[in-house]
């Protein structure tokens, strides 16, 4: 029903475009002749074409001839030509004008069919994908979880404690590992299907800070950490959940893109209605080639290690995208990466209890 409405609304655009210009034309037709009126009218159905179906174009076609030559070709108001040449203009007029309308239709056609198969290769080409990277994933650390709790099992009595607790801490990293990886395609999921609605609530930014690094205390153990939050920062009004995604998965990848023993800060400020997060590290930095990308899901660096599906940093986006803020990133290559997290908040000075 409204495939069918939306091709009557064409036939009438078509309809009031050529009687529209048409009247125009006829106002000015003393000083501009009815010959150059043909010319017009052929440029409003070649701009008609571009953007209805062919029927409509057709219809704009048909019409527009019949109203130059009724209200434009001499004698004015019949369908009698007097000239052969005024004749061979009106048909030639009709035949460019169905031309015209005909093969720019067929172009949009197969410029349509051929973006379907662009974005149908693309999709292909994005679901290889994702099955390749969850498959790498997943295989990863199910065989470790597998391998560790199968010696676990069949070793507990030669096992020193050293070496169970080794085990264990194996088991604990890749169950954190599945447990991200998890986290990162529900979180993907709903941000694409539009679930995602922020919940706004007065927060502490220096605990939703610290709940993140404490979170990464065990992936954060080879890496040097320094935390900046004022003492004075307000409470402010935004959400809490997808404000600590956002900031995980900025430190995931700080974590993931740094060798050992390199700095990584985290420096919260709260100043002019804006939340201001930002995470740098000392690493190689972005390339340049990447940087226009570097949100987009599931892309990875070439100059990235194994590891990962690309889809922390577009959910680091979505998630403060969601809160009406914005997130970018500063490139220093050979010195490091900075990424900015802003979020326009309300502040809250709370006053102190022993104050009058």
């Amino acid at each position: 029903m409204q495939k069918q409405a939306g091709r009557i609304a064409q036939f009438f655009t078509s309809i009031i475009a050529v009687v529209c210009v048409a009247s125009l034309c006829f106002v000015f037709s003393d000083f501009i002749g009815y010959r150059s009126v043909a010319l017009i009218l052929l440029l409003t159905v070649s701009v008609l074409a571009m953007r209805l179906s062919l029927y409509p174009i057709l219809l704009a076609a048909f019409l527009s001839a019949l109203i130059w030559d009724f209200f434009f070709i001499p004698p004015r108001y019949t369908f009698h030509v007097n000239s052969y040449e005024d004749v061979l203009m009106l048909a030639m007029y009709f035949i460019v004008a169905l031309l015209n309308g005909v093969l720019t239709a067929r172009i949009r056609f197969f410029e349509k069919i051929a973006q379907e198969k662009e974005a149908k290769h693309h999709t292909i080409t994005l679901y290889e994908t994702l099955f390749n990277a969850l498959s790498h994933e997943l295989r990863t650390p199910l065989a470790t979880i597998l391998g560790a709790s199968d010696h676990l099992l069949s070793q507990a009595n030669n096992l020193s404690e050293k070496d169970r607790t080794s085990l264990i801490r194996e088991i604990v990293h890749e169950s954190e590992r599945l447990n991200l990886l998890t986290e990162n395609l529900l979180n993907m999921s709903r941000l694409d299907s539009g679930f995602i609605r922020p919940k706004s609530d007065w927060c502490d930014l220096s605990e939703l800070t610290y709940t993140v690094v404490n979170r990464l205390e065990g992936a954060l153990m080879g890496h040097r950490l320094q935390v900046e939050v004022p003492e004075n920062l307000p409470l402010v009004k935004l959400d809490f959940g997808l404000t600590e995604q956002a900031l995980y998965n900025l430190l995931i990848n700080a974590i993931k893109h740094t060798p050992p023993g390199s700095l990584i800060r985290v420096v919260v400020q709260a100043q002019q209605q804006m939340c201001q997060i930002e995470v740098s590290d000392s690493g190689k930095g972005v390339p340049e080639t990447d940087l226009p990308y570097i949100f987009e899901k599931f892309y990875q660096s070439r100059n990235a290690g194994a590891g990962g599906i690309g889809l922390g940093l577009s959910i680091a986006k979505g998630m403060v995208e969601a809160q009406g803020g914005t997130i970018r990133v500063e490139s220093f290559p050979g010195t490091g990466a900075r990424f900015c997290i802003q979020i326009p908040v309300e502040f809250n000075f709370l006053k102190p209890e022993n104050e009058d």
